[in-house]
């Protein structure tokens, strides 16, 4: 019983159970935020797919300068500031779609409806910083507090980044349903002051396991910056003559003891506090690229560039080859339980077979498992047409004057029972439809085969991205282990932005299979950065397979493990 009430109490069992608030919340808030935007513009995709846009755009030029911030402060003020900003433009956001939904009528009427567009243009301002906010928390707890709380027992800190993985899994499947649900039998409004007030108890409980967590490792206290470092070299080479420093160190301007400082000084100050933010965007990247993990890094924002997974692309093409909702659900409850079989398969080979090695198997298996995708493409039943031009359906609008596509006014159930609208076509195809006017059933060879693909690769994936994630955790050095990250996110949505992107311009369902082709080859070259940097890291010893000291992990470290700007 003590061990059970020790267990319970310790500090990793803390950071997990605030973890699970924090994400619990952050997914009914992405699921919900994209719903009810869907459902505020009259049923368009239009302001959906400016919300996925901004964010996208935000993190990819801000995740640097981001994980900067984390860096640069200590780790407390950074969870407890990026919890705050996170959860009270939840709340806010959640208040005013709210107002939105109880005076929409009144709101379109006033200023010709500007007063409207600003609502709008609000909102999904707000939601971004609260995006923003998440990955600073996800920077700060994921890739910092976990890595201290492990202490040097790297056995200890795998087993904690999986069973993070296992509760992302979890509430990425239940939070959803269950917010779901709210909005089904009740109505939007009511799913937004839901929202808004697990938001307000959560930070208020995730606040106080924080404050927990701090005080029962008391290393967290300690952090070394990169500030720190600088400010001592600086005062070394401000008493040469040239006071030019050294490369990768940030100036430092000391204000002059006497107060009298000359007008020029001051101008080259102003000018470097206005030219920091690009300056620290520039070294972050450079950082990342140094780094000795670059390369597997880069192989995980690949993975990124792909349709074969359960987001609304996904789910619109299903919905094209008459899979229901209920189905669908079904399959994404399989995808989580092949995402958790995935970490338990990660701790397990990694205590055989050492980290990197981890890393190969898993890409292999994953490569594996997408072979049936390709196989689908050309099975019964794939609408694959390549006598279609992908890019038909955007030329036909931009040249012949077609209106862009709108859903056309779905029942809320559909939408809020399986999460995402048709974007491939634009409208919901239920299932459920009249026989009479339904046409000849689509085999289903193809798309079986597709998500069984799909679904049996996730064990590889998250295997793989596990292992990507304690490389970076043990390799950059904890004064940039925030800039770093705050790359890698950025490259993760780079990709992610670049497979959207490649689906708005070839949205036809003939064109699905081209994408699947596409994404496949994604995987094939992020899985051969990582093969390279595997070779590099261990040599004529790569398929030497061996059980590792679990605290020494010998091959787990690359061998020039230093990064300079």
């Amino acid at each position: 019983l003590g061990s059970v009430i020790a267990y319970f109490t310790s500090a990793k069992f803390l950071l997990y159970l605030g973890h699970a608030l924090s994400t619990w919340g952050d997914r009914m808030w992405h699921f919900a935020v994209s719903v009810f935007l869907v459902e505020l513009y009259g049923n368009s995709l239009l302001l959906t797919a400016v919300y996925g846009l901004v964010v996208a755009g935000s993190v990819l030029l801000l995740g640097a300068l981001i994980g900067d911030w984390v860096d640069k402060n200590s780790r407390l003020k950074v969870a407890q500031t990026s919890l705050i900003v996170q959860n009270s433009s939840v709340i806010l956001c959640g208040v005013i779609l709210m107002i939105i939904f109880l005076f929409k009528t009144q709101l379109l009427t006033l200023y010709h409806g500007w007063l409207l567009t600003l609502c709008y243009i609000l909102v999904i301002t707000i939601a971004n910083i609260a995006n923003l906010a998440s990955t600073a928390t996800a920077i700060t707890i994921q890739r910092d507090w976990i890595v201290v709380v492990a202490g040097e027992d790297r056995s200890k800190l795998a087993d904690m980044n999986a069973t993070i993985r296992r509760i992302d899994q979890l509430t990425n499947i239940l939070a959803p349903m269950a917010v779901g649900q709210i909005m089904t039998f009740g109505s939007p409004m009511i799913g937004c002051g839901f929202i808004s007030g697990w938001n307000l108890m959560s930070m208020c409980v995730e606040y106080l396991l924080l404050w927990k967590v701090y005080q029962k490792t008391p290393t967290l206290a300690r952090k070394s910056t990169k500030g720190e470092a600088s400010e001592l070299k600086q005062l070394n080479v401000k008493k040469e003559s040239d006071m030019k420093p050294a490369e990768g160190v940030q100036l430092i301007v000391e204000k002059d003891v006497s107060g009298f400082e000359p007008q020029q000084e001051k101008e080259v100050g102003c000018t470097a506090r206005i030219a920091e933010p690009f300056i620290t965007f520039r070294d972050g990247w450079v950082a990342y690229y140094n780094q000795p993990v670059f390369l597997a890094g880069m192989g995980l924002a690949f993975l990124y560039m792909t349709v074969l997974g359960f987001d609304c692309i996904t789910t619109g093409y299903a919905y094209t080859q008459g899979l229901s909702g209920s189905v669908l659900s079904l399959l994404m409850g399989a995808s989580a339980v092949t995402g958790i079989m995935g970490t338990v398969a990660f701790t397990w080979l990694r205590r055989k077979c050492g980290l990197i090695r981890t890393g190969l198997i898993s890409g292999v298996a994953q490569f594996a498992c997408l072979i049936l995708c390709v196989i689908s493409v050309f099975m019964p039943g794939s609408p694959m047409d390549l006598t279609v031009s992908p890019f038909a359906d955007i030329s036909a609008r931009l040249f012949e004057n077609e209106p862009l596509p709108t859903i056309a006014s779905p029942e809320p159930e559909m939408i809020f029972a399986t999460g995402m609208p048709n974007l491939l076509n634009g409208s919901i195809a239920p299932a459920d439809s009249d026989p009479e006017m339904s046409p000849e059933p689509v085999p289903l060879i193809s798309v079986s085969l597709l998500f069984a693909g799909v679904i049996a690769a996730r064990v590889g994936l998250w295997s793989f991205d596990l292992t990507v994630t304690q490389l970076l955790q043990e390799n950059v050095i904890e004064s940039e282990r925030g800039i770093i990250n705050g790359v890698q996110n950025s490259m993760n949505y780079l990709l992610d932005l670049l497979h959207f992107i490649m689906v708005i311009l070839a949205p036809n369902p003939e064109a699905f299979g081209l994408l699947v082709l596409i994404s496949v080859s994604f995987v094939a070259m992020g899985h051969i950065m990582y093969f390279r940097f595997a070779q590099k890291s261990l040599g004529k010893q790569l398929f030497v397979c061996h059980t590792p000291d679990p605290k020494a992990a010998p091959d787990s470290s690359p061998p020039g493990n230093t990064s300079t700007v």
